[in-house]
């Protein structure tokens, strides 16, 4: 081979090495399989990739806020249930004491926490008021006669069981029970009760209360329920020494067949407590004044 086609054949493989150069040079990747990847394609891919990771975070975080809110929610319906357990077993506590003389001891602590709630959420009003709605309904189907013989028969230990001298002597039994909630609970009940006596008196009843205390109180109970605005009513009945030692429900039965010899015409009974709402002699009308959770447990049976 000519000097000449030695030189031309090294001057073919330096300008095929320098095309094989420049040809590294404008290519930015190449994969082990022989495909290459320009820098704008790789700089989408991993804008894709970050886009991709970012919607995943948030669907975690989505997802994360979801189940905590309804692990809220069943939180909060385990609560509910709870609470009207609780309700239901004071209730059954709170009708046991009045129907087999229960005393206050035999009540769960918690209900005192429920009879607070009872009251400051509202719904011994509300119970209240319902009350006085069925009563309405009740009065207006009877009619007293002229005469003063018709006479509706009210339970005084509602009105002396609310006096201050027995704040103590209540909330004291009962834990996380305090003195203001009794308050307002005798605000409550007095102010209806009052309301209730001042109708039965315009619809031309007369009124005779009843209590289970003895009959050396006697002063002092007029004294109270005068006080608390119940006036111009007919009599005041209370045990003599020879009714302490009997049971209340017998003690009211025969005090309302005295009232009925004696030519009265009872219409009805009203009261919170069941023990003067059973027996003979109750007349057309048994009314059942509402009490808070556990109040049932301070009457005196």
């Amino acid at each position: 081979m000519s000097d000449n086609a030695h030189q031309m054949e090294r001057s073919y493989s330096i300008r095929s090495l320098s095309n094989r150069g420049g040809s590294e040079m404008t290519s930015s990747y190449m994969v082990e399989s022989g495909f290459f990847v320009s820098s704008f394609a790789a700089t989408m891919f991993i804008g894709a990739l970050a886009t991709v990771g970012i919607l995943l975070i948030s669907l975690l975080v989505v997802l994360a806020v979801m189940l905590q809110s309804c692990e809220s929610k069943n939180s909060g319906v385990v609560q509910s249930q709870k609470l009207i357990y609780y309700h239901r077993i004071c209730n059954i506590y709170a009708q046991h004491a009045e129907l087999s003389g229960l005393k206050e001891h035999d009540c769960p602590p918690f209900c005192g926490v429920l009879a607070k709630q009872y009251i400051k959420g509202g719904l011994y009003a509300r119970e209240l008021n319902v009350t006085n709605a069925v009563i309405q309904n009740y009065l207006g189907a009877v009619t007293a006669v002229d005469g003063g013989l018709d006479v509706v028969l009210m339970d005084a230990d509602d009105i002396l069981s609310l006096h201050p001298l027995n704040v103590d002597l209540v909330t004291n039994r009962f834990e996380n029970f305090d003195s203001e909630s009794f308050e307002e609970a005798n605000h409550l009940k007095q102010s209806y009760l009052l309301q209730l006596y001042t109708e039965l008196q315009a619809r031309g009843w007369t009124l005779v209360f009843f209590s289970r205390k003895s009959q050396r109180e006697q002063n002092v109970a007029r004294e109270i329920i005068y006080s608390a605005g119940f006036r111009s009513w007919y009599s005041l009945i209370m045990r003599s020494d020879d009714e302490l030692q009997i049971d209340s429900r017998t003690y009211f039965s025969r005090r309302r067949e005295a009232l009925e010899k004696d030519g009265f015409r009872i219409a009805g009974v009203i009261s919170s407590h069941m023990d003067a709402l059973t027996g003979p002699f109750s007349g057309k009308l048994i009314l059942k004044i509402p009490n808070p959770i556990c109040y049932k447990y301070s009457s005196a049976h």
